[in-house]
């Protein structure tokens, strides 16, 4: 286990709206206030189209892991309610960078993964954004996975 402390700074409340993509309207607003670091909690809707990372293809790459981990992704077939939280961390060239899962959920079924390529808003998804200052902590590449890792 790898750690840093931190401070609680600015509090947001954020209304995103009908066709946003969450993760490209989160860092930039990250981008537009300064924020470097967040830990974020999120709900309302997806829309149809939306797309999550739901696991990598295989399980668990062999010990050398010369394997590539490919991930495996799911499309929204229709509007779901969502849940999710998410932590925002600066890469290595200091852009804040979103890692948030949701859960997805119609009808009796729900999907879970990470929004990295592309959940789309359907009318509203409410964000309360908490900033974290006075840390360095950073997402930078492990060559080993080709993960960008939170590095404390």
């Amino acid at each position: 286990m790898k750690y840093c402390q931190a401070a609680q700074g600015r509090t947001f409340i954020l209304r995103l709206e009908d066709g946003d993509v969450v993760h490209e309207t989160i860092e930039a607003f990250a981008r537009a206030q300064s924020i470097q670091s967040a830990a974020l909690i999120i709900l309302g809707g997806a829309d149809t189209g939306s797309r999550l990372v739901t696991g990598p293809e295989k399980g668990r790459p062999k010990q050398d892991q010369t394997e590539k981990i490919i991930p495996m992704t799911h499309t929204l077939d229709d509007v779901h309610e969502v849940s999710g939280t998410g932590t925002l961390f600066p890469d290595a060239a200091g852009n804040p960078v979103l890692h948030m899962h949701m859960s997805c959920g119609r009808n009796g079924h729900t999907v879970t993964g990470c929004v990295r390529t592309g959940v789309k808003v359907w009318h509203v998804m409410e964000v309360v954004l908490f900033e974290l200052i006075g840390n360095d902590a950073r997402r930078l590449r492990d060559s080993s996975t080709g993960f960008d890792l939170l590095t404390p």
